[in-house]
């Protein structure tokens, strides 16, 4: 199993909202949140392997409209 944290940008006006509300449908997404700082949402992603999480990423998140970039952060520890 992989958890990862993926930090998501948006467009500006307003979208986080509704990026936030496609997150959470993503297959995978434990959870997600608005956060104040250098990103919009933060959301943990739990996959059976690495490929499974770069899928969810780059076919899930990113293809979500509004979302401008993403950072992922794989759990080494937990």
């Amino acid at each position: 199993m992989v958890i990862a944290f993926v930090t998501v940008q948006t467009e500006g006006g307003g979208k986080e909202k509704e990026v936030l509300e496609e997150i959470r449908k993503t297959k995978g997404v434990q959870e997600a949140f608005i956060v104040y700082g250098a990103y919009d949402i933060i959301a943990k992603v739990v996959a059976e392997s690495e490929d499974e999480l770069r899928i969810i990423v780059s076919k899930g998140i990113r293809k979500i409209k509004a979302v401008n970039s993403t950072g992922t952060m794989i759990v080494v520890e937990s």
